[in-house]
């Protein structure tokens, strides 16, 4: 069983149908599932995504700039674009490629879980596993009794549409250089649309945020939809495997979006969490997530605690610009597919056990 029919939890169910499990989705919001977030696939995700036969439209972007203290520093992926998803539509692209692979998604929320020697139960539904993906604030996890303490500087995500021609190849992030220490990002979507996400403190709008980056919002066109939010973005958990249950994506651990690899490591971990299910070692997820996840925690901890005082984030761009090729090279970095581990070999015996045991699967 999948808790949560976002991203994460959708691509663990391809991965867990087509390995030839029995596999259901729980998710209690109906239609196209939307959320605030960038919606810039970086050329691993949309590369991990291509692999699994899904290849939603979009707009392609061909890097990152940076803006702001009059400057500006440019970045250009190596290895090819990547492209701005509308949430949606890749929403809708994953529901059908699971569906297509056999899985089951089911309108109805994850409650009352509790586990036994050899099974899960939630809701008085047995399951061999339960996949937690169900986001940020993951009830699951919270039942399990696994949620670290909320951070200290805690921040938060806004985003919105507006209708304008995507004026750049990249995905912009303009650094306010104000006490609210506002970051946004401009993502092309589409030739007549872009995303902008603000990162930033409790307090204020996204009107509010956005007008202490006053040249980007002159160049926005009217509002399309409304505004999202999504917060607080720095999420722990004790461990990612409890028992029978495993948890993949901003479930098992978030520390903040500002290096855009949410949706790359939300990949690669589920098809971690399925490749230690079918091997019959839940508890290798554990090994695997720490892997998976070293370099995005370091960098992107350390992006956050440094960019925090004004004085550093007034010379981060002018930085950025001068040391160009150390600039592009954390791009570049970033950029690249997250290594998963190997699947690991599963013997013939092994196989049939799986296939004729219910409680295996």
């Amino acid at each position: 069983m999948v808790a949560g029919g976002g991203p994460a939890g959708l691509v663990t169910a391809l991965h867990a149908a087509r390995a030839g499990l029995e596999v259901e989705v729980w998710e209690p919001r109906a239609g196209d599932v939307d959320k605030a977030c960038g919606e810039g696939l970086m050329p691993g995700a949309l590369a991990a995504l291509q692999r699994l036969g899904v290849d939603p439209a979009g707009h392609p972007f061909e890097g990152i700039r940076y803006v702001g203290a009059g400057h500006t520093a440019d970045a250009r992926f190596r290895a090819g674009p990547g492209r701005g998803i509308r949430r949606t539509t890749l929403h809708r692209a994953l529901r059908d490629a699971a569906l297509d692979a056999g899985a089951r998604i089911v309108q109805r929320a994850v409650t009352d879980v509790h586990q036994d020697g050899g099974s899960v139960v939630v809701a008085g539904t047995r399951a061999a596993h339960l996949v937690a993906a169900d986001g940020l604030h993951s009830p699951v996890r919270r039942a399990l009794g696994l949620d670290l303490p909320a951070a200290r500087h805690a921040r938060f995500g806004l985003r919105r549409h507006f209708r304008t021609s995507p004026w750049s190849p990249f995905v912009e992030v303009h650094w306010s250089l104000g006490r609210d220490g506002v970051e946004a990002y401009v993502t092309p979507v589409a030739p007549d649309l872009v995303g902008v996400a603000v990162l930033g403190g409790a307090t204020g709008s996204f009107d509010a945020k956005l007008h202490g980056l006053p040249d980007l919002a002159e160049r926005l066109g009217e509002p399309a939809g409304d505004v999202r939010g999504a917060g607080p973005l720095r999420q722990g958990s004790r461990r990612r495997v409890a028992g029978r249950v495993l948890l993949v994506g901003d479930a098992a651990g978030y520390v903040d979006a500002v290096t855009g690899e949410g949706l790359a490591l939300a990949f690669a971990q589920a098809q971690a969490a399925v490749h230690a299910i079918v091997g019959g070692s839940p508890q290798q997820y554990e090994h695997h997530w720490v892997a998976l996840t070293r370099r995005y925690r370091l960098l992107t901890s350390a992006l956050v605690l440094g960019t925090r005082p004004r004085l550093a984030r007034r010379a981060l761009v002018p930085a950025a610009d001068l040391l160009s090729p150390l600039f592009g090279a954390a791009v570049d970095a970033l950029a690249r597919p997250v290594e998963t581990p190997r699947r690991r070999v599963v013997s013939g015996l092994t196989r049939a056990r799986i296939a004729a045991d219910p409680n295996s699967r």
